[in-house]
């Protein structure tokens, strides 16, 4: 890799370093002589190591980004899934192929029960309202105990299957 302490700034970078100072002086971690005199050098800089030598002692206030685990692991299923629907289409293609592509490409239907799974799976797990954010957890959080988690998912598990056993019922009513 390079090394990028020599590269010069831009504008937008001094007005983000200043900005972080603000907030670093607004949490009490330096003083308003320290600010003044940071600003003063944060506008007089050419390069990024001028910039970083004034934030070295001052923590990142960036969040690091962590992933979900469990968002990993959903991934991961999808992808597996994703494949075996893939190696079953290739197969019946095969099939198609091999019995001499005689009449229509029956195969389409095929892959396009597969790519229905697949997005249904998907927006199940990572859509707007996805099993993975339930009202313990949030959009992105793990749940604190995982007897909780797994309480949760068996509680939504019990109200998918009672909502299905309703419509069914009511179907039936109607015939």
């Amino acid at each position: 890799m390079s090394d990028q302490s020599g590269l010069r700034v831009s504008d937008a970078d001094r007005d983000q370093a200043a900005t972080d100072l603000r907030d670093h002086y607004a949490a009490g971690r330096i003083t308003s002589d320290e600010l003044s005199e940071r600003l003063d050098r944060v506008y007089a800089a050419q390069t990024t190591a001028e910039l970083d030598d004034l934030r070295t002692d001052l923590p990142d206030l960036r969040p690091v980004r962590r992933s979900d685990p469990r968002r990993l692991l959903a991934r991961r299923r999808l992808y597996q899934d994703a494949g075996g629907m893939v190696m079953l289409d290739v197969g019946c293609v095969g099939v198609w192929a091999a019995s001499g592509a005689h009449g229509g490409f029956w195969p389409v239907w095929v892959i396009l029960v597969s790519a229905l799974r697949i997005g249904r799976d998907g927006w199940r797990l990572f859509g707007p309202a996805g099993e993975l954010e339930t009202p313990a957890t949030g959009p992105a959080g793990a749940a604190a105990n995982p007897d909780d988690h797994r309480r949760l998912r068996r509680e939504l598990h019990d109200a998918r299957h009672a909502a299905r056993a309703s419509a069914a019922l009511t179907r039936r009513r109607r015939r």
